[in-house]
This record gives structure tokens, sequence and C-alpha cells, in this order.
């Protein structure tokens, strides 16, 4: 890709194999929404796109228990598919 990218190791259907890189890249990634564009995407674009999407929620603001809900409305309402991931997301601070 021409720019800069990040890669989190996160199998499909699963939790990131590093938490903590994990929310520092998406710490990063809100943080610099401020300011420029940011891609989240997984290969399918709902489980871990979603979940990532759901943090990122939480980081503005969306209430933890509230934040996968947001994340289905909003973007895919298949969006967050395992209950793990829907736990990492309401948890996520």
């Amino acid at each position: 890709m021409p720019w800069e990218a990040r890669w989190l190791r996160w199998p499909d259907f699963r939790l990131p194999s590093d938490r903590a890189a994990a929310r520092e890249a998406l710490r990063e990634a809100w943080e610099r929404a401020g300011s420029e564009r940011v891609e989240v995407a997984c290969g399918g674009g709902r489980g871990r796109t979603g979940t990532a999407l759901a943090c990122l929620a939480v980081l503005d603001g969306v209430p933890g228990p509230e934040a996968v809900a947001y994340v289905r409305a909003h973007y895919d309402p298949r969006a967050v598919e395992t209950p793990w991931q829907r736990r990492f997301a309401a948890a996520f601070a």
C-alpha cells in the first residue's frame, strides 16, 4: 500500500493476539482520525473490523455496553460476530 499501515495479528473470529498492541493501535487510530483519514479493515469487514470500530466508539465516548449496538446501527447489523468480541469491545478502555 502506498500509505502508512499498521497490522495487528488478529485471527478471524477471535481477539487480537496481543491485546496491549491492539489497544495502542486503536488509540493511535482514534487520535489520528481527528485530523486525517484512518482505515480499519479485515478480510470480511464484520467481525474484527466491527470489533475495532466498537472499540473506537468507546474511545469516542460511547458507553462500552452500548458500543456494539452503536456499530451495528451505524455500520453493519452483523458486525462484531462472537460473544468474546462483544465482551472485548464492551470492556475496552
